[in-house]
């Protein structure tokens, strides 16, 4: 990794040129309201809680080449097919990376946890205790065709995704905004629930995707289609291969392209995204380079598969490099809205089956971790006993959680014998688990306590994923339950979990070092009846809800960091999935064409800062190999 150059303030400077530049006004003079004597600071960004790494003045962000050339073209794979560019909507299957094609009013850095920037917005206004937020627009920001974007788009663009959005937005996103107004041309006000935890609220509606409200008003945003919404960020379409491949072409006069934020990314002229209904099928494509970037996830792979041609004559490089991130809460998850799953002591049985460490010897080539929190790999992760400041917040939860969550460590999953797929001692274990759930056998099938054989379905889309099912089942069986898991297209799979027609599926939640009202979405009650949101277990618990709430009102990191880790007790005790494993790296291949900047940022593979070195590329273009 070659490049970078420092910033005009170091660090610590940054960091307090963010706080002595913010200024404090009256709010005496701002239409609307009434608070006549709080103080309202203006500044370039904002956290949630405060701390800013880049301040108001920064060139651009560290862990970017500033002079990095733009060019060349960047591919990678994705699995399955789409038939949708819309991404925030219910309907259709929407293409990977089309959030490329938007800017929102602010943008994260990937070396701070929550820190936001502005974009869309030339600086923000808001008061301490955040009850709202104006956004002064960029008199420069434009739409693709050359619109400029107004307080009327944002305002157009909320109502949308509210009205018409995924349920998510309703639901848990927006859920506390009270209400959105333009206040003229280029300043817009969010006005938020005051009794609602507000801490994160002016970074929520900060990061909404931006459209023109004159294309709103003359066409059905919940309607799908492969033509997308118009947007003013630093691609636009440029090809369609429906179900295939879909090409996004660099925007030349992109209105931001010489923000701080902006600087040093988004280099290439074309960035492609080709589609693959089969793991196999995708790697020996990247092999014969239909594609230029892989991201390994099969451990099998990238233990054993790569010693072809281009790896030894150094066309394609590897790397290993740190995640930075909780590692993703990768499961098989219940569908607890199934009446047979509701038990926690079944939950607890089933998973069980699932033999980590035999697997993670057989199959994965000791490339592993068991995964047990849902902040695995970071210093969210409840460990041992509770705390007493942990036992202090989950207190008001006593009743409404397992009573293990007080009494023993975080649940962690049984270890099993590595040397054989079924541990004797692990079956016994369960089978009592599901006696005591009133569970019996009969003539070697698992009866449920409704006289029903105990049967459960796996939802899975991926071949490559089936060797890892199956002796899992094999287990599952060998308990007496019989196991149903077809392999299905990805249209279905998607479908059915939107649906929640399954009993086990497995997917993968990014969970943030900042987490707040996003929660709500993935594990709050609220959520757990609609259609389509991330609360694909049906989970309903109102400690759980507390919890939440208690996260998004915490008022400083220490305090934050003890309530996540309560919740992690929490979640972990109900046995709502079955987690699976984790690296804590990032496994990559890519054909060397790209440049790289010095620093990798920590919560980022990074890869928008890279560039298309064309020295290189021509280099191999001789060799005959690009």
């Amino acid at each position: 990794m070659s490049y970078s150059r420092t910033a005009a303030l170091a660090p610590a400077r940054r960091a307090l040129a963010a706080l002595t530049l913010a200024t404090t006004l009256s709010l005496g003079g701002l239409p609307g309201l009434a608070e006549a004597h709080q103080e309202v600071t203006e500044a370039h960004g904002i956290s949630s809680f405060g701390e800013l790494k880049y301040g108001p003045d920064f060139e651009h962000f560290d862990y970017v080449n500033p002079d990095a050339p733009k060019g060349g073209y960047f591919t990678t794979w994705a699995f399955g097919s789409f038939d949708s560019m819309r991404p925030y909507i219910l309907a259709g299957n929407a293409a990977g990376s089309v959030s490329i094609l938007y800017d929102s009013l602010l943008t994260g850095s990937a070396d701070e946890p929550d820190a936001l920037y502005g974009l869309i917005a030339e600086s923000i206004e808001y008061p301490e205790n955040r009850e709202w937020i104006i956004f002064n627009i960029r008199p420069e920001a434009r739409f693709h065709d050359g619109e400029p974007i107004t307080a009327e788009d944002i305002v157009a663009s909320y109502n949308a995704l509210y009205d018409d959005g995924r349920p998510t937005y309703r639901l848990g996103i927006f859920r506390d905004v009270a209400g959105v107004e333009a206040l003229d041309e280029r300043r817009v006000r969010f006005s938020f629930n005051p009794d609602a935890p507000l801490r994160d609220m002016p970074s929520i509606v900060g990061g909404l995707p931006i459209f023109p409200a004159s294309w709103l008003a003359e066409n059905d945003f919940a309607e799908s289609s492969l033509e997308p919404v118009p947007g003013s960020g630093p691609y636009v379409l440029g090809s369609v291969d429906a179900g295939r491949s879909i090409t996004y072409e660099r925007v030349e006069d992109y209105w931001a392209a010489d923000l701080p934020v902006n600087v040093g990314q988004n280099n290439f002229d074309e960035q492609r995204v080709e589609y693959f209904a089969d793991s196999t099928a995708a790697f020996e494509a990247f092999k014969a380079a239909t594609y230029t970037f892989r991201n390994e996830n099969t451990s099998r792979l990238w233990a054993t598969a790569y010693d072809f041609p281009a790896i030894e004559n150094g066309t394609i490089v590897q790397e290993t490099l740190e995640d930075g991130t909780p590692t993703g809460t990768q499961g098989w998850w219940f569908n607890m809205r199934r009446t047979h799953l509701q038990d926690p002591r079944v939950r607890q049985a089933v998973g069980m089956m699932f033999n980590f460490e035999w697997s993670n010897e057989a199959l994965f080539y000791g490339l592993y971790n068991r995964t047990d929190s849902f902040w695995e790999n970071s210093y969210l992760q409840a460990e041992g006993m509770p705390t007493e400041e942990e036992l202090a917040v989950l207190e008001p939860v006593r009743g409404m959680v397992p009573d293990s969550v007080f009494t023993e460590p975080a649940f962690t999953p049984v270890e099993s014998s590595a040397d054989r797929q079924l541990d004797r001692a692990v079956l016994r274990e369960a089978s009592a688990l599901l006696r005591e759930a009133g569970f019996t056998i009969e003539d070697g099938v698992m009866m449920r306590p409704d006289g029903e054989p105990f049967v459960i379905e796996i939802l899975n889309d991926s071949r490559a994923f089936e060797r890892i099912i199956n002796p899992f089942a094999q287990n599952l069986e060998r308990l007496g339950i019989r196991v149903e898991a077809p392999l299905v297209d990805q249209a279905q799979a998607t479908e059915r979990e939107k649906n929640y027609d399954f009993d086990l599926t497995s997917r993968r939640y990014r969970m943030s070092l900042t987490p707040g009202q996003e929660l709500v979405g993935i594990f709050g009650s609220s959520s757990a009846d609609e259609v389509d949101t991330a609360n694909v277990m049906g989970l309903q618990n109102e400690g759980v809800d507390y919890l939440i709430e208690e996260i998004a009102k915490a008022e400083t990191r220490d305090e934050l960091n003890v309530r996540v880790r309560a919740l992690d007790r929490v979640l972990r005790s109900l046995h709502i999935w079955i987690p699976q494993f984790y690296s804590g790296k990032h496994f990559i291949a890519y054909l060397d064409v790209y440049g790289q900047p010095e620093v990798q940022p920590p919560y980022s593979i990074g890869t928008g800062g890279w560039w298309w070195d064309e020295e290189r590329a021509q280099e191999l273009r001789d060799a005959g190999a690009l």
